[in-house]
């Protein structure tokens, strides 16, 4: 008779193997508790894709390519207020009121830069000054030259001087036979605020070249020319007391009131 195989030792080794597997999964799953459930967070809305920090701010216009750049120039080009020097400007008229030129002055690195153009003048040299007082009457008359424009008064002179040590001293002014005339140059005899103290200041052309009080000593003339009260047959040397007034530059031919801008 045919008789079963005896398996009883396998099946217990069987059942207590698994019940071994049984006994390690309860503990790792006591060990590794499920996480807790976690709130909603917002969701980020920055351009990136996220909220911009503190640092991110910007301030200036946008861009070419559609964000705003940092601390971008003004796209207009324009300086801000009191960015620039003082400057100043006058028109230049003749005694019949004509237009004959302009005058301007700005303040550039503390020295003034000045810059002149002419136009229907004699042709030459003509002596160009500023004078201490912004009036241009054509009807006032010089009591020395018979020349228009006296009001403007004599060289401006912020200090006590000489012809041509005066504040408004220039050099002379070159005009071609067309009758059109430029110049520019620097100057630290002022500030251009200076100029527009409550007298203000007119810009005057001369009929003549102005000579700057150059008089070599071999040209003498009588005492009496350079001081008033002299011996009248005493002889002297130098500029006289009309050359130290103005440098021989004649009558005024044109006057332009500055005024500042």
């Amino acid at each position: 008779m045919h008789r079963t195989p005896h398996r009883t030792p396998h099946l217990l080794l069987a059942a207590v193997l698994g019940a071994g597997a049984l006994a390690a999964g309860g503990a790792s799953a006591e060990a590794s508790p499920e996480p807790p459930d976690l709130p909603d967070l917002p969701v980020p809305t920055g351009p990136t894709g996220r909220d911009p920090a503190p640092d991110d701010t910007v301030d200036g216009p946008p861009g070419p390519t559609g964000t705003a750049e940092q601390g971008s120039p003004d796209p207009t080009g324009t300086a801000s207020p009191g960015a620039g020097g003082a400057s100043g400007r006058a028109d230049v008229k003749d005694a019949d009121g004509r237009s004959v030129g302009t005058f301007s002055v700005e303040e550039e690195d503390g020295r003034s830069v000045v810059t002149v153009t002419v136009k229907g003048l004699p042709d030459g040299f003509h002596g160009f000054h500023l004078h201490g007082k912004g009036v241009c009457s054509a009807e006032s008359t010089d009591p020395v030259t018979g020349g228009p424009f006296s009001s403007a008064g004599t060289h401006l002179s912020l200090e006590e001087a000489s012809h041509p040590d005066h504040t408004g001293d220039m050099p002379d002014l070159l005009v071609g036979r067309d009758g059109t005339g430029a110049a520019s140059f620097v100057t630290d005899r002022f500030q251009v605020r200076q100029l527009f103290d409550g007298d203000g200041t007119a810009v005057i052309i001369h009929a003549q070249p102005d000579n700057q009080a150059n008089i070599p000593d071999r040209y003498s003339h009588p005492e009496a020319t350079a001081s008033p009260g002299a011996d009248a047959g005493a002889m002297t040397k130098g500029p006289d007391a009309v050359t130290r007034r103005g440098g021989d530059s004649g009558q005024h031919i044109a006057c332009g009131v500055l005024t500042e801008r």
